[in-house]
């Protein structure tokens, strides 16, 4: 079985790297922002989509970065095979929500979230100074985040 995620690497006017911090299947994770495809959805529309249920947010998506090329098994299910795209994405407007300052800062509406399903999630921006694959946890991630630092 596979599973198709879509991500979006979002890098603000200061040169700041977007991501998002999560409590998820009792792991803590740093990645990018995004998900899974949904059936009937294009994987531009599903970053679009991530982007407004997770931070209501409109982004315009821009160039593709990667596709996972090689096998990587799910981390939560053995029996997944997982297969990530990655594009730049860009704000079409202001970001509202609240962003933390450091990792794993969850407020008591994240916290409320937490309680009734055991996961949740915030985001914050990284200094590119910074920013490495070791900032994210997961594999694919890691060689995104280090093509990102290599290219720009």
């Amino acid at each position: 079985m596979f599973n198709l995620r879509v991500y979006g690497i979002l890098i603000n006017e200061e040169k700041q790297v977007l991501v998002s911090d999560e409590f998820i299947r009792g792991n803590y994770i740093t990645k990018f922002p995004g998900g899974g495809l949904e059936f009937g959805e294009g994987t531009r529309d599903c970053l679009q989509r991530e982007f407004m249920e997770e931070m209501n947010l409109k982004v315009g998506i821009g160039n593709h970065i990667y596709t996972t090329d090689y096998f990587q098994l799910s981390a939560f299910n053995p029996e997944h095979q997982i297969i990530s795209i990655y594009y730049f994405a860009k704000p079409l407007e202001e970001i509202k929500i609240p962003l933390r300052t450091k990792p794993f800062d969850f407020d008591e509406q994240q916290m409320k979230v937490y309680e009734a399903t055991k996961e949740t999630e915030t985001f914050r921006f990284i200094e590119w100074d910074d920013f490495s694959s070791a900032s994210v946890t997961l594999p694919i991630d890691k060689i995104v985040a280090s093509l990102i630092k290599a290219s720009h």
